[in-house]
């Protein structure tokens, strides 16, 4: 971790490592660390902070993190560095704190973090301990949940330029461009052992309750029981299958009113792991980010991460 400057005891116990993705959100890195600095400085709360170069650097500075002792490893970014910073402390005994700097942050909205900086840090600093689950695909885990199809497609469409010029209009647009030439696929998943076959436009699995907490005047449920859906040791998986626009228009209606089972076109199960493929293969998104092509196996890891909550 040589771009973390360290205190020449080298003791780690006592800090917290503040992870900043330079690219997320809308202040320049230098306004922003020193924003940070001084919250933290502000509340007595020593800290190091770095900044991720490159693409799964979130995991390896949260990996060395707990390794070395550190008291916390603070995020600074995207539901997307967030994930890939549970990736690397998964399992480990190192919490994670929040602080909301991406486009959506729906991780914080479900766990009732605050957007504001301030707030944020103060929970980083005096909030308490709660373990969740995650989801991990492949070799990586999700606090938030993964898909494949259309939720996938979308998620490719909304470019970071996108997202830095519109911000959470960049998810709207590239959802009604994506929604011009989506189609159904067939999907054959194997759950718990049992063998689904389903032509579907999205395959979802979640770790987290709801969508869109905070954007939208309404919020859309991926579980029947949202507030419970990080620690229950399952998966929700959501398969939307629509035919035409008006069937759509159900689905989504179905979700916002906490309605996830019970539909022929918008069908629910709980699961501990999960393969989805499809044919012809299809894109797979994680908690936002791109995450190539089908085949996946999903699992759920009970309770692998402990975050940082309002007291």
């Amino acid at each position: 971790m040589n771009s973390v400057s360290v205190t020449a005891a080298g003791s780690f116990a006592g800090r917290t490592l503040i992870i900043l993705n330079p690219h997320a959100g809308n202040d320049d890195e230098a306004r922003m660390r020193r924003r940070l600095g001084g919250a933290f400085a502000a509340r007595g709360a020593a800290f190091d902070l770095v900044a991720t170069e490159h693409a799964g650097h979130a995991t390896e500075l949260a990996a060395e993190a707990a390794r070395l002792g550190y008291r916390a490893v603070a995020v600074c970014g995207g539901d997307g560095t967030l994930a890939e910073a549970a990736t690397g402390l998964a399992g480990t005994v190192t919490p994670l704190a929040i602080i909301p700097r991406g486009t959506a942050n729906q991780v914080a909205q479900n766990l009732g973090i605050p957007r504001g900086l301030e707030n944020a840090v103060e929970v980083a600093v005096s909030g308490v301990v709660s373990a969740i689950d995650l989801g991990r695909i492949n070799d990586r885990a999700f606090a938030l949940l993964a898909g494949a199809g259309y939720d996938a497609a979308v998620m490719q469409s909304a470019t970071r330029e996108l997202k830095e010029r519109w911000g959470f209009g960049a998810y709207v647009y590239a959802a009604v461009k994506e929604a011009l030439t989506a189609g159904p696929r067939r999907f054959r998943i194997t759950a718990d052992g049992r063998d689904i076959e389903v032509e579907a436009v999205s395959v979802m699995v979640a770790n987290v309750g709801e969508l869109f907490a905070h954007w939208l005047p309404i919020r859309f449920s991926l579980a029947p029981r949202p507030t419970s859906a990080w620690r229950d040791g399952l998966l929700d998986v959501v398969i939307v299958a629509p035919r035409n626009a008006p069937d759509l228009a159900a689905i989504l209606w179905r979700s916002a009113s906490r309605r996830v089972a019970g539909s022929e076109r918008l069908l629910h199960f709980q699961t501990h792991e999960i393969t989805i493929d499809a044919d012809p293969p299809i894109a797979v998104q994680v908690d936002g980010d791109p995450a190539g092509m089908t085949p996946v196996s999903i699992t759920v890891m009970r309770e692998a991460l402990r975050v940082f909550i309002p007291a």
